[in-house]
C-alpha cells in the first residue's frame, strides 16, 4: 500500500474523532466493506437469482419482470423514504458499526431465506425477502461512507473511495466465476462450465444452483466484514439524543436544500444526476433478467455475461480515473451516459432476426453452444458498452461534485448529492414494471430507461462545469 493512503502502520484508538484517523489495517478493513457488500447485488440482483426468479417463479417472463421491477422500486422508494432520517442519525449520532451490524442481521436473515425460493413458490414472499435484503444492503452502505471523511484524510479520500469501488467489482466478478464454475450446470449436460458436476449436489432443475446465491452472498459478506468490525475506527458515542440528531440533521438538510436552490448550476447538476442515474440503476438491476427473457439463457450464460460486464468495468475505471483529469469529469459523464443509452437503444431494439428495429438484418441459425445465435452475439457488444460505462459514469459524476463544492464542507455537500441520488431511485424501475404489465412486452418496459438517460444527458449538456463556485458556497459562521 503506498504511503499516500496509509502513513501510520500502527492502529489507531478503537474511537477517534480526527481526519485520517485510521491505520492502515483501519483503511483496508473500511475499504473490504465493499468487497464483501457487491456479491449480493451482482449475483443476486443482477445475473443469477433475479433472471432466476424471472424464468422460473413467475408466471411468464413479462410477468417476472414486471414484478421485480416493482420489488426494486418498492426497496429504492423505502430507501428514499428512510435515508434522510439515518442520514442525519449518521452524522449526528456518532458510532456507525452497530448501525451496520444490526442491519447486516436482517440481511443476512433475507438471504439465507432466499434458499426456499423454489419453483411453485409464493413470488409475494420471494420478492419481499429480496426487498428486506435490499433495504438492509443500502441501508448499511449509508453508514459506511459515512465513515470515510473521518476515517481518511481530504488526499487520501478519492484513491481510497476508487480502490474501494474495485473490490467492490473484483469480489462480484469472484463469486460469479465461482458460481458457474463450480454450482451452475447446464441443464442439457448436467455440469458446469469447467465440465464438472455441481458441488454438494445441487439440482439445477429445482433451481438449487439459483437458490444457494443467497447464503452464498451472506457468507461472504459476514465474513468480509470483520476487518471493518477489527481494525477501522469508530467515532465516539455521541452525548446527544437520537431525537435532537433527527431534528438536527433535518435542520441541516434544510439549510443546504435552500443554497442548492440559489445555485442554478449545482441545481441543474444534481438534478441532471439524479435523473440520469436512476436510469443507470435499473439498467443494471434488470439487464440481466431482460436478456434471461429474451434468450431464454440458462444461469451459465447469464453468469458468463455478467463475467464479460464485469471485466470490461474494472480497466474502465482505471482508464477513466486518467481520462478524467485530462477531458473533464463533465464530458467524461457525458460520454458515458451516451454509450448507456447506446447500449439501452440497442438491447431493447434486438429481436432474433435484427438489431436496431429492424434496420440491420440478423441470420437466426444457431451455431450452438454458448451465444450461438447472432443476435445473442449482438446484445453481449451492447452489454459490454454498459460494461464499459457504468462504472466511470459514477465515478466522475462525484468527481464532478467534488470539484463543485468547497472542500471545507465537502461532508454535509455530499450528504446532500448522496440523498439526491436516492431521493427518486425507485421511479425507473417502478416505470419498467408499470409498462411491462400494461403492455405485456418487456422490450417496451425496458425502453422507458431510454427517456431518464436522455432528460438526464440533456441537463447534464446545459450544466457549467464545475457546476458552482466552491467560494460561493462555503458558511463563514
Amino acid at each position: 500500500m503506498n504511503e499516500d493512503i496509509a502513513k501510520n502502520p500502527e492502529p489507531e484508538p478503537a474511537a477517534d474523532d480526527r481526519k485520517g484517523s485510521a491505520s492502515r489495517r483501519g483503511l483496508w478493513g473500511w475499504m473490504f466493506f465493499d468487497w464483501a457488500a457487491q456479491p449480493f447485488f451482482t449475483v443476486v440482483t443482477t445475473f443469477i437469482f433475479g433472471p432466476y426468479v424471472v424464468n422460473r417463479l413467475a408466471s411468464d417472463p413479462a410477468a417476472g419482470q414486471s414484478a421485480w421491477a416493482f420489488g426494486v422500486a418498492i426497496a429504492g422508494l423505502s430507501i428514499a423514504i428512510l435515508s434522510p432520517i439515518l442520514g442525519s442519525i449518521a452524522d449526528q449520532a456518532g458510532r456507525k458499526k452497530p448501525w451496520i451490524a444490526g442491519f447486516a442481521v436482517l440481511k443476512v436473515m433475507m438471504l439465507a431465506a432466499l434458499w426456499f425460493a423454489e419453483p411453485g413458490s409464493s413470488l409475494l414472499l420471494v420478492i419481499g425477502a429480496f426487498v428486506l435484503a435490499t433495504i438492509a444492503a443500502e441501508f448499511s452502505i449509508v453508514f459506511n461512507d459515512s465513515m470515510l471523511p473521518r476515517i481518511a484524510t481530504p488526499e487520501q479520500t478519492g484513491r481510497i473511495s476508487n480502490i474501494a469501488w474495485g473490490l467492490g467489482y473484483a469480489g462480484g466478478l469472484i463469486v460469479l466465476a465461482l458460481t458457474i464454475a463450480l454450482l451452475a450446470a447446464n441443464p442439457e449436460t448436467g455440469r458446469t462450465l469447467i465440465g464438472v458436476e455441481p458441488l454438494f449436489g445441487l439440482d439445477a432443475s429445482a433451481g438449487e444452483d439459483a437458490r444457494i446465491t443467497g447464503p452464498i452472498a451472506a457468507v461472504w459478506y459476514l465474513l468480509f466484514i470483520l476487518p471493518m468490525f477489527l481494525f477501522t475506527p469508530d467515532a465516539r458515542r455521541s452525548t446527544m439524543a437520537p431525537g435532537k440528531a433527527v431534528r438536527s440533521g433535518v435542520a441541516e438538510l434544510r439549510s443546504t436544500w435552500a443554497e442548492v436552490r440559489r445555485q442554478p448550476g449545482l441545481a441543474k447538476f444534481l438534478a441532471a444526476r439524479m435523473i440520469y442515474q436512476d436510469g443507470v440503476n435499473a439498467l443494471v438491476a434488470l439487464g440481466g433478467t431482460f436478456a434471461a427473457a429474451l434468450f431464454g439463457w440458462p444461469i451459465m450464460e447469464i453468469g458468463i455475461f455478467g463475467i464479460l460486464l464485469n471485466l470490461t468495468a474494472i480497466p474502465a475505471c482505471l482508464v477513466a480515473g486518467g481520462l478524467d483529469k485530462r477531458l473533464g469529469s463533465k464530458n467524461l459523464v457525458i460520454i458515458a451516459v451516451i454509450l448507456l443509452l447506446v447500449a439501452t437503444v440497442g438491447i431493447v431494439s434486438t429481436q432474433a432476426d435484427s438489431t436496431l428495429f429492424g434496420l440491420i438484418a440478423l441470420p437466426v441459425a444457431d451455431s450452438g453452444g454458448l451465444f450461438g445465435t447472432a443476435a445473442e452475439k449482438v446484445y453481449i457488444l451492447y452489454g459490454l458498452l454498459i460494461g464499459l460505462a457504468f462504472g466511470p459514469v459514477q465515478a466522475s459524476s462525484r468527481a464532478w461534485m467534488a470539484r463543485s463544492v468547497p472542500a471545507e464542507e465537502a461532508g454535509r455537500w455530499f450528504g446532500f448529492y448522496a440523498l439526491s441520488g436516492r431521493a427518486t431511485s425507485f421511479l425507473a424501475p417502478l416505470l419498467v414494471g408499470t409498462v411491462t404489465a400494461a403492455t405485456g412486452s418487456a422490450p417496451i418496459g425496458m425502453a422507458v430507461i431510454t427517456l431518464f438517460l436522455l432528460v438526464g444527458l440533456v441537463i447534464a449538456l446545459r450544466t457549467p462545469y464545475p457546476a458552482a463556485d466552491p467560494k460561493t458556497l462555503l458558511r463563514i459562521d
